[in-house]
């Protein structure tokens, strides 16, 4: 059984948008900001830029599509190591810092452990090419 089930089109419909907007809402909702301002606007920061990525993202939510999948997941994985090294870098504290590193931890997980790969196809012209469902 393969723990890799996170296809292109899972990952664009059922997890970009939703997790900008958790991103956005999710500091005043928790009222994150004990440490510190930067602790709850990172936040939403990373998730009005992570809707600008998944609006240019190339899968099936793309709006523009001129970021490749492949470049969107790299910068998903490099959110997901800030997230993890913020909290001891600007000192957040409890929640602050407990936040980040659930943050962390399910895009880590979500983009490299749970991500099923692309697969290759067959072109008309009889190259291969990559597709993912």
């Amino acid at each position: 059984m393969s723990f890799r089930f996170i296809t292109k089109s899972f990952h664009a419909y059922l997890i970009d948008y939703p997790v900008a907007f958790v991103l956005i809402a999710a500091p005043f909702v928790l009222k994150l900001g004990q440490s510190g301002p930067f602790a709850m606007w990172l936040s939403v920061v990373v998730g009005v830029a992570a809707l600008l990525l998944a609006a240019m993202t190339d899968h099936p939510t793309g709006l523009v599509r001129i970021i490749p999948y492949w470049l969107h997941l790299w910068v998903d994985r490099a959110v997901g190591v800030v997230f993890a090294i913020v909290p001891f870098a600007f000192k957040f504290a409890q929640l602050d810092a407990q936040y980040y590193w659930l943050l962390a931890a399910a895009i880590l997980l979500t983009t490299s452990v749970f991500n099923a790969p692309e697969e290759p196809v067959v072109t008309p012209s009889g190259s291969y090419g990559r597709h993912s469902s």
